[in-house]
């Protein structure tokens, strides 16, 4: 009764009747596999840990793992030397990458294989001569990241600002990236500006913007035909929750970005009958769960999908590597293991992210 009390106080008015809560949303692949990574680092050794980088733009997420003894830092050298520690699904330059292994102990990359791929396109048009365009948000991770593979051949384009001030040596060589998580729309205005400018411009055969980026925009944009607003799960740096926001205003629907429930203003739900919700890719579900709780719509939630994911990124190669040789060890100081148990990793695919915060929860 208190529970029911407390939530009719918040809103002074009529309670929104439903909430849309949009499928996909929240974790994709990738930081499946860097929540989970992180993980099995803080389960192995002993506090600290230091991470190059938040892992993921969430500020539940990194509080949760601080909690536990994880220490971010933005400059490798702030990592002691022989001490383990994991580099962010963002991305890291070349540099990073081997002032880690120069430093740590034990390092582990946790960079997204998409934003890997990206990583590669770069080194080998700049290995061609071809002048690159890069579309990001400059200062972000990712964007910096991928600057650093070959900043003597790229061009980082901001998508608000397009191809202003793009000169390159050679326009029949002008290759054109992007950032993964970079809104659907903005990746398209520079695309068409850039293939209208140079004929031979060179692109993936396959979009670097990232499949759960591109699902979640298109079931935000679909949702916001039916909602009168739209809240949005995710921190403030995430930027792919930001272009979610960006998405539905752009179809109209006016959208707000949340950390979590407590954001909620009591003003935004007057007159809103229909609520329609989702989160960005690093953003844990029981935060969309509070916020459906909060709003407490008098006919309850109804999920509104436009497609399954099934996307499953394993572990990185070097903590596979680790971890089994540690499981071998250990069964090999006592007894070889018995038929029929599994190992370590033989059931990663089952093992969720959002189950492994469970178990670094204080």
């Amino acid at each position: 009764m208190l529970r029911v009390a407390v939530r009719n106080c918040f809103y002074h008015g009529v309670m929104p009747d439903k909430v849309l809560l949009a499928e996909p949303r929240g974790f994709c692949a990738g930081v499946e596999m860097a929540i989970k990574a992180l993980t099995w680092m803080v389960r192995v050794f002993e506090p600290p840990v230091y991470c190059y980088h938040q892992i993921v733009h969430n500020q539940w997420v990194v509080k949760a793992f601080e909690q536990v003894g994880v220490v971010f830092v933005d400059d490798i050298d702030q990592v002691p030397e022989g001490t383990p520690v994991m580099l962010s699904a963002h991305g890291s330059s070349p540099e990073v990458v081997k002032g880690a292994h120069e430093r740590a102990g034990v390092v582990i990359d946790a960079v997204c294989p998409l934003v890997t791929k990206v990583h590669h396109e770069v080194k080998r048009m700049a290995e061609q001569d071809f002048d690159i365009i890069y579309v990001g948000h400059d200062g972000h991770d990712e964007a910096s990241g991928t600057v650093a593979v070959a900043p003597q051949a790229i061009s980082l384009v901001q998508p608000e600002i397009g191809l202003a001030g793009f000169d390159p040596a050679d326009s029949t060589k002008v290759a054109l990236l992007a950032q993964t998580t970079l809104g659907v729309h903005e990746w398209q205005a520079v695309l068409e500006e850039a293939g209208q400018r140079y004929p031979d411009l060179w692109t993936a055969r396959k979009s670097d913007l990232c499949y759960a980026t591109t699902n979640r925009q298109e079931a935000v944009q679909q949702l916001a035909g039916r909602a009168d607003l739209l809240l949005v799960v995710g921190s403030e740096n995430s930027s792919n929750t930001q272009a979610l926001v960006r998405v539905a205003e752009e179809a109209g629907t006016t959208a707000y970005r949340i950390d979590d429930a407590d954001d909620i203003r009591a003003e935004w739900l007057s007159g809103a009958r229909i609520v329609g919700l989702t989160a960005g890719a690093s953003a844990p579900d029981h935060l969309v769960q509070e916020v459906i709780d909060r709003i407490d719509p008098s006919d309850g939630f109804e999920l509104f999908s436009v497609t399954d994911e099934e996307e499953y990124f394993p572990l990185p190669r070097q903590l596979r590597g680790f971890l089994t040789a540690l499981q071998g060890a250990v069964e090999g100081g006592f007894t070889a293991r018995k038929p029929g148990r599994p190992g370590l990793l033989e059931n990663d695919r089952d093992w969720t992210a959002t189950e492994a915060l469970q178990l670094v929860r204080p």
